[in-house]
C-alpha cells in the first residue's frame, strides 16, 4: 500500500548550499525494515543517522549541509524516541519551514510484524502483549504516517527486495536532478506493481500477442513497436498522456516531490506496456529529470 499524498502547505524553496537536495526522515513500526532502509540509502551515500532527537534534526540538517557539502541526508526516528514524539507535529512544521523534508513510512501486517520477531528472537521495544504493544506504536506513530510523504506496506517484501526498492527511490543518477521519473511497464496477469503514484491501463489497445510474427517478440524489439504506435487510438492516447505529464511534472517538482513512478498495465506485460513505456521515455528524458525504466515481465 502507498500514499504519496502532501499536506497543505508550502514548502521552503532554499538554494545552493543553503539545504541538501534531498532530507529523508525514514520511520514507521518496529520490524517493518527501517534499518534495511537506512542501509540501502547509506549505499547510496547519503549521511545516515538512526534514533536522532527530533528536536535535533534542524541542526544537523545545518551542520552537514554547511561543513560537508553532503547535499543528501537520511534520519531514523522510531518509537525510542517517544519522549520527543508529543511535539513531533510542531518540529515537523518549523523544518518544513526551512528544509525540504521527505517522510518515508514502513509499516507491516501485525501478523508479518510478529513473525519477524520470532526469527530475529528480539522482543517488541514497547514489551508486554505484541499486539497491544503494535497497537500502542501504531498510535504514538500516528502524527508521522499522517505527515508521511510516501507510505509503503512491507509485508510482501524480503530483507533483499525492499532493500532494492528504497534504492530504486533514490538512485545516484537521480543527484543534482530535480526529479527521479520511473516508468514502469507491467502485466495485469500478473499483479499490480505496489507503490506506484500513477497507474496507465493500456489493455484497450490491439494486441500483438495475436499476430504470429510478432507474439514472440517484446514492445522494445521495433517491429512490436511500430505495430503498437501505429494505431490511431494508440497516437491518441500518447498524446493524452504526454499532455498529461507536461502539466503535472513541473508541479510535482514545484511542490518539492522528488521521485514519481508512473506504471502502465497491458495483459501480459511483454507488448503494448513496454512499447508505451519506452515512447513515453523519449518525452520524459530531459536534463532536470533522472529516468529510471523498468520493464517488469522482462526481466
Amino acid at each position: 500500500m502507498v500514499n504519496t499524498s502532501r499536506r497543505p502547505g508550502k514548502t521552503a524553496r532554499l538554494s545552493g548550499a543553503e539545504k541538501p537536495s534531498r532530507v529523508v526522515i525514514i520511520t514507521g513500526l518496529s520490524g517493518s525494515g527501517k534499518t534495511v532502509a537506512l542501509r540501502a540509502v547509506e549505499d547510496l551515500r547519503f549521511f545516515c543517522v538512526d534514533n536522532l532527537p527530533v528536536s535535533l534534526i534542524g541542526s544537523l540538517i545545518s551542520k552537514i549541509s554547511g561543513n560537508t557539502g553532503n547535499r543528501n541526508i537520511a534520519i531514523g526516528i522510531d518509537i525510542r524516541e517517544k519522549e520527543f514524539l508529543a511535539n513531533i507535529h510542531r518540529e515537523l512544521s518549523g523544518l518544513r519551514k526551512r528544509h525540504r523534508i521527505e517522510i518515508l513510512y514502513l509499516e507491516a501486517e501485525t501478523d508479518v510484524l510478529l513473525r519477524r520477531f520470532k526469527e530475529t528472537r528480539r522482543p517488541h521495544p514497547l514489551g508486554g502483549d505484541f499486539e497491544e504493544a503494535v497497537n500502542a506504536e501504531r498510535r504514538s506513530l500516528a502524527v508521522l504516517k499522517k505527515n508521511a510523504d510516501r507510505i509503503i506496506d512491507t509485508s510482501s517484501f524480503s530483507p533483499h527486495q525492499l532493500r532494492k526498492f528504497i534504492a530504486s527511490l533514490y538512485p545516484a543518477a537521480g543527484v543534482g536532478k530535480d526529479m527521479t521519473v520511473s516508468l514502469v511497464s507491467f502485466g495485469f496477469k500478473f499483479g499490480v506493481p505496489q507503490n506506484i503514484d500513477l497507474l496507465f491501463d493500456v489493455r484497450f489497445l490491439p494486441n500483438p500477442n495475436f499476430v504470429a510474427s510478432l507474439k514472440q517478440l517484446t514492445g522494445i524489439d521495433k517491429p512490436v513497436s511500430e505495430y503498437v504506435l501505429g494505431h490511431r487510438k494508440t497516437e491518441q492516447l500518447i498524446k493524452k498522456i504526454k499532455d498529461f505529464l507536461a502539466f503535472v511534472l513541473p508541479l510535482y517538482i514545484k511542490e518539492g516531490r522528488s521521485y514519481l513512478t508512473v506504471a502502465v498495465g497491458c495483459t501480459g506485460g511483454r507488448h503494448r506496456s513496454p512499447a508505451i513505456v519506452e515512447e513515453l521515455s523519449r518525452f520524459v528524458d530531459r536534463s532536470d529529470i533522472a529516468l529510471k525504466i523498468t520493464h517488469r515481465e522482462l526481466a
